[in-house]
């Protein structure tokens, strides 16, 4: 199983990125999936997280509005639409798949297999 995250970078506020995870070698149509990230210092966070319904999509408060969680199940791909980024989402950011599920996982523990990591700095 591989997971293969790519999209950060550094952006001004108020900017835009949008995350890609690409998932190979698991069963990707029917699985909870989940963005997480961890800033300096703090421990490793959920920021959206979706069962295979894709309808039921969680986000985390400090995001809601501004970021969206999207699959495709053609590509099994996941992607993270960020906007209007603040200093604060400044953090490494991780792809996850987790078991087979129509209901959204919000902890970390709950998840079989991670991205890399990718870093996004939100700065001026």
């Amino acid at each position: 199983v591989q997971l293969q995250a790519s999209g950060g970078g550094l952006v001004q506020p108020r900017g835009s990125l949008r995350l890609s995870c690409a998932v190979f070698g698991y069963p990707f149509g029917r699985s909870a999936l989940g963005w997480f990230r961890q800033a300096p210092g703090k421990e490793r966070e959920i920021v959206a997280g979706m069962g295979y319904s894709p309808s039921r999509v969680y986000y985390a408060d400090s995001v809601k509005g501004r970021f969206t969680f999207s699959r495709d199940t053609a590509k099994n791909t996941m992607y993270l639409q960020m906007n209007n980024l603040k200093p604060a989402d400044t953090a490494v950011y991780f792809c996850g798949v987790g078991p087979d599920s129509r209901t959204v996982k919000t902890r970390d523990s709950e998840y079989y297999y991670w991205g890399q990591g990718t870093l996004v700095t939100v700065s001026s």
